[in-house]
């Protein structure tokens, strides 16, 4: 397991931003752990305007995630989602598209689209990864697009 390095422990931003999450619903069983994650995060630093949009699945998720930055009604979007390797390809491009669709369509739109997609060889890898704790990768999805927001507020007002 990778070492844990904790994200942003006292970030709060100032009005806190609109988010939307975007959770794809294959493996629900893990990423609603991350939802929660994600969510938790974010409501222990005030942010709490946020929606919660289903994705069919992760592969879906990099085209949901442009139009609701598009929208112009979301200051970040987080995208969660879980692929596990099977005994197909299959794995590989799902997981090859979805992270390159999520970071075109970050370029693309000038929102920050946070990437908490696990990628995991195994379920229970997959289940480690999104439990109720600190290193729960919803968490550092949700910590990672808020201080991405930070950043481009703090430039902006340069």
């Amino acid at each position: 397991m990778s070492k844990h390095i904790p994200v942003a422990p006292d970030l709060r931003l100032s009005p806190a931003p609109k988010m939307a999450i975007v959770v794809s619903r294959f493996n629900t069983e893990i990423t609603g752990g991350l939802k929660n994650g994600a969510l938790e995060w974010m409501e222990e630093r005030g942010i709490t305007d946020v929606d919660v949009y289903d994705a069919p699945g992760a592969f879906e998720l990099p085209l949901l995630a442009q139009k609701l930055a598009k929208s112009g009604k979301y200051e970040g979007v987080i995208c969660l989602g879980c692929v596990i390797k099977g005994d197909t390809a299959h794995f590989e491009f799902i997981s090859l598209g979805a992270t390159i669709g999520i970071m075109q369509a970050q370029l693309a739109t000038e929102v920050p689209i946070a990437f908490g997609i696990l990628t995991t060889y195994t379920e229970s890898q997959a289940i480690a990864r999104s439990r109720e704790d600190a290193e729960n990768k919803g968490r550092e999805a949700a910590a990672a697009c808020i201080e991405s927001i930070d950043f481009l507020r703090k430039i902006s007002n340069n």
